[in-house]
């Protein structure tokens, strides 16, 4: 038996093994830097390991390839955007993150323990966070890019298991943060079963864990449509239930209220970017020949998707819970990229995704600053007034909402308007009438904060804005940049999303 080395571009795959390396760095520093100086440590090494995958990838961003790492890794246009959307989303989240007043001074202390309160006297730090932010980033990376099942299995557990953790580690309502963290675990659990059963009968199907064997075997026919019919469903359970679609969503709103503001922020924006991405190179790639299996289910789930988010927002009083229902509607818009099946398609979920993702940091950046003297207030009644204790981040955060809704002079309108295009072009009708409706319905809630916190007089309840630290003031800053920017003036990043965006088969 002969041996064969691995060949394997190591040019291409630098992005994944950067982040990879930094986040083992952050490890060591873990088990062997003083406390003292673990979090200036950490910090510099994340966003150092950050910015220089991100100049890495810039690098050999036009070397495109099919084979970057022996049939498991596909390195293309596409694959590209999808790396450089999640690098920029987790820079500014790590800005967030540095603001260590949202975690737990020791997540492994019982919550109202005395070992609690002892390492909250001592002002503790949690700085485990870093690393295991850097380490559900090189799954993210990784992702988008995988071409067999294997790998993208891989990478999917490597995204998922630090959120798991992440999700346990605020620092107030310890015991619903915990609550968050278990049922994230469980459920992702669940899709991560399916997701394996997915495999195994595509495998059954087609003979092979590659995506060029599989879409070979769809093409030719020469599999048991049976297989392929439930290898479909059963990989889309898992993978929807890492973009929150209906009914694979019931994590996300208890997740997004019970863990920290900044981890949810970050698990929002580049968690959708990953997931999507795989999303689109699985149906654009592997599923094309077999859209008139999986097109009319996937139509109906968008569709539910977009109207039960936009309707079940308007009932909710805790701001971080109507942004999951919001990001659950705005699951079912991106859907509509996915249906078209198509080059615009691509191109308006690329840019969608990291518009979206942009403001959604930006937003939850803002609601770290909204407190009173028990930590961050998510009650929507006592926003009231906000405009007129903070003028600037009131109208800040307006301007996120504003973009969620997709009103001209925003990224969302622009995004919105560039994926519903794509999907009427496409023939889907129906989710181009259904989309425009829930815009309508989502837009209600959007504007009735807006006039909540503008029109409303404050209630002396103790709850003010605090001062932003300056990396937060970074990450507000340049979120609402982009937000606006992207609004006037997009055609730039359009036409390069346009010239870039493809997949390899």
């Amino acid at each position: 038996m002969e041996y064969s080395s691995p060949i394997l571009n190591y040019a291409q795959l630098a992005p994944i093994l950067i982040v990879l390396g930094g986040a083992l760095i952050g490890v060591l520093i873990e088990a062997f830097a003083p406390r003292s100086s673990r979090h200036s440590s950490q910090l510099f090494i994340t966003i150092a390991t950050l910015v220089i995958s991100l100049g890495a990838l810039l690098r050999v961003r036009n070397e495109a390839s099919v084979d970057a790492a022996m049939g498991s890794v596909a390195f293309d246009g596409a694959g590209v955007l999808f790396q450089a959307s999640i690098l920029i989303i987790a820079i500014l989240s790590i800005f967030l993150i540095a603001d260590q007043e949202n975690f737990t001074a020791l997540a492994a202390a019982v919550p109202g323990s005395d070992e609690e309160r002892d390492s909250l006297r001592s002002d503790l730090r949690v700085t485990e966070v870093y690393p295991l932010t850097l380490f559900a980033v090189a799954g993210m990376l990784l992702f988008p890019m995988s071409s067999d099942l294997i790998t993208l299995f891989v990478a999917l557990e490597m995204l998922s298991l630090p959120l798991y953790l992440m999700a346990g580690l605020s620092r107030r309502r310890r015991l619903a943060s915990q609550e968050a963290a278990l049922k994230y675990f469980l459920l992702g659990a669940f899709s991560s079963a399916f997701f394996i059963f997915g495999v195994a009968y595509l495998y059954g199907y087609s003979g092979s864990i590659t995506f060029v064997g599989i879409h070979g075997s769809i093409v030719n026919g020469s599999g048991n449509d049976v297989f392929l019919l439930l290898g479909i469903a059963f990989i889309s359970v898992g993978l929807l239930f890492k973009v929150g679609a209906v009914p694979f969503h019931a994590w996300s709103p208890d997740v997004y209220q019970g863990a920290p503001t900044a981890i949810t922020g970050f698990m929002a924006a580049a968690t959708k970017v990953a997931a999507f991405g795989a999303i689109l190179r699985i149906y654009y790639v592997v599923f094309a020949n077999a859209q008139w299996q999986w097109m009319p289910v996937l139509t109906v789930i968008a569709i539910i998707t977009m109207v039960f988010g936009s309707v079940v927002a308007i009932a909710q009083r805790d701001v971080k819970r109507m942004l999951a229902y919001s990001s659950i509607a705005h699951a079912g818009f991106l859907l509509a990229g996915v249906i078209a099946l198509s080059k615009p398609g691509l191109d308006a979920s690329i840019f969608y995704l990291f518009v979206y993702g942009i403001a959604t940091v930006g937003a939850f950046g803002v609601v770290t600053l909204v407190r009173d003297s028990s930590g961050e207030v998510t009650d929507l009644n006592r926003w009231s007034g906000l405009g007129k204790r903070s003028p600037l981040i009131a109208t800040v955060f307006a301007l996120f909402l504003l973009a969620f809704a997709g009103i001209p002079m925003t990224s969302g309108f622009i995004g919105k308007f560039s994926i519903f295009s794509a999907a009427y072009e496409s023939g889907s009708t129906s989710i181009l009438i259904a989309g425009v409706l829930s815009s309508a319905i989502a837009a209600f809630f959007y504007i009735r904060v807006i006039v909540l916190i503008f029109f409303k007089d404050p209630v002396e309840d103790g709850t003010s804005v605090v001062i932003p630290s300056g990396l937060t003031t970074i990450t507000i800053a340049i979120s609402a940049a982009v937000t606006l920017l992207m609004g006037i003036y997009p055609a730039p990043l359009i036409n390069f999303i346009q010239s870039t965006a493809f997949f390899i088969r």
